[in-house]
């Protein structure tokens, strides 16, 4: 193969990236993927989902085994954590993962090269790596360049004590007080993760609840449940100013309602912590490639594209967090494999309406579809079924109740147009509902097959049984 030669090439070696190189090639395309880290994988492998949940994982069973195991006659005298080794498991996790990507390369004949990328033309790019420059000449590029965590102007990053998402993957030490400024599901789940470990956190949201977009009898669980556990939250609250306190330099931190002017309240609230984890949303990673220059517009970082992910570079394509829409790994790995197809001439499609959502805390949350906010804001009649886990059978055998499936419906055509799943496993229940509302299916179609018992996803059939009849076990 003339290495400077393609009819691809990829720029960001993360899930859109990599799965549209992998695609590409297995349609007969010449690729090239760059990535400015030596790893592939992405933010998503290395710094993001795969990490955090390795840590979710081991933080949730350090704390069955401190609260919950002696409940079902499991007795350990004493229960000590080794946190050097927990950090060794999720790096080992990582490596095996970015070294199966690695694999895949290889085995479809993708050529990876390590170094930063420069958009030149419509047809050529540069990538310098190791202070060496060379041109890569290619039918159409792919910008999959993801995006970065959103530093806030006041308060901005030291890696030590204000970190991102990336830093709080790696404490070396358990913080005292955690304190999240951003109520989403990137705080929620690493919140979770410190405090099962030991610490306090709290939790400073803008707006007066969390997951603001989120259906509210899911976030009010969630909530409620998260309390209970001790996470603490303070909602319509944001940090007007920090200082450093003492000799071991803690942060203290001063907090101020945003509804009320500055000059009529009272004295701000004032939060003693040792470390601030800044969860305020994620940014496009597009500053770098140049794109104005090339006259591809962008909103805020965000390129925009057509209904085939091309740029104003009809060449030049673009997927995944770096365009509108959910920032989630899944839906960069579909654009990834529609890009490909397209530029196989084949049809490539995302169903946008369909794509699940979770947050993996424990309970974890899963949605797909239309939420009732949304249904209300746009004045479209639905149907509500709701099924609690507590009278599933499997949920009573481990041990974990809390939560419930809402299943909403068309009141006419009794077709599924939404879901929201409190619970254990949610994330890989939601799959079931997704596919039925892939094929344009009906809740009648769920309660009506046959589910295995005892099973969580039982209760998924009750809530569809729920919606144009009446559950069985309620």
């Amino acid at each position: 193969m003339d290495l400077s030669t393609f009819d691809l090439v990829v720029i960001g070696a993360g899930p859109g990236g990599y799965v549209s190189a992998i695609r590409a090639s297995q349609l007969g395309m010449r690729v090239a993927i760059i990535d400015k880290r030596k790893n592939s994988g992405g933010t998503c492998l290395n710094i993001g989902c795969i990490p955090s949940k390795c840590l979710l994982d081991a933080s949730h069973k350090f704390w069955q085994a401190k609260n919950e195991f002696k409940k079902v006659g499991i007795e350990i005298d004493k229960i000590k954590l080794n946190l050097e080794q927990l950090m060794n498991h999720k790096n080992s996790v990582v490596e095996q993962l970015t070294s199966g990507i690695d694999h895949l390369f290889k085995k479809n004949k993708i050529h990876f090269i390590h170094g930063i990328a420069n958009i030149l033309n419509a047809n050529q790019v540069e990538v310098i790596s190791d202070d060496k420059k060379q041109t890569l000449n290619t039918k159409a590029i792919l910008i999959a360049v993801g995006s970065s965590p959103q530093e806030l102007e006041h308060i901005p990053f030291d890696g030590k004590q204000i970190v991102s998402s990336t830093n709080a993957l790696s404490f070396k030490s358990i913080p005292k007080h955690l304190v999240i400024i951003g109520g989403g599901y990137i705080g929620l789940e690493m919140g979770s993760v410190w405090m099962r470990l030991g610490s306090l956190v709290t939790v400073v949201e803008y707006s007066n609840s969390i997951l603001a977009q989120a259906d509210e009898d899911v976030r009010n669980v969630l909530q409620k449940t998260l309390e209970k556990q001790g996470m603490i939250f303070k909602t319509n609250r944001m940090i007007s100013g920090m200082t450093h306190k003492g000799k071991d330099k803690e942060l203290c931190l001063q907090l101020i309602n945003p509804s009320i002017p500055e000059d009529n309240s009272a004295l701000p609230e004032l939060i003693t912590c040792d470390a601030v984890l800044v969860a305020a949303g994620r940014k496009p990673a597009t500053e770098s490639l140049g794109l104005d220059a090339l006259g591809i517009k962008t909103n805020r970082g965000f390129i925009s594209v057509n209904n085939q992910y091309q740029t104003d570079v009809p060449s030049i394509f673009a997927i995944g967090d770096c365009i509108h829409g959910p920032m989630l790994a899944h839906k960069a790995m579909d654009e990834g494999v529609a890009v490909a197809e397209l530029l196989a001439g084949q049809v490539g499609v995302v169903n946008y309406n369909i794509i699940p959502a979770v947050i993996f805390t424990h309970p974890e949350i899963a949605t797909v579809g239309k939420t009732e906010n949304e249904l209300n804001t746009s004045s479209i009649p639905y149907k509500v079924s709701k099924f609690p886990f507590a009278v599933n059978g499997r949920a009573k055998t481990i041990g974990d109740t809390t939560g419930f499936v809402k299943i909403i419906t068309d009141p006419v055509t009794n077709l599924v147009i939404g879901c929201a799943i409190v619970g254990a496993e949610a994330g890989s229940l939601i799959s079931q509902v997704a596919a039925i509302m892939e094929f344009g299916g009906s809740a009648e179609d769920i309660a009506r097959t046959c589910h295995a018992h005892p099973t969580l996803n039982e209760a998924i059939k009750e809530a569809a049984w729920g919606s144009f009849d009446k559950p069985i076990h309620s």
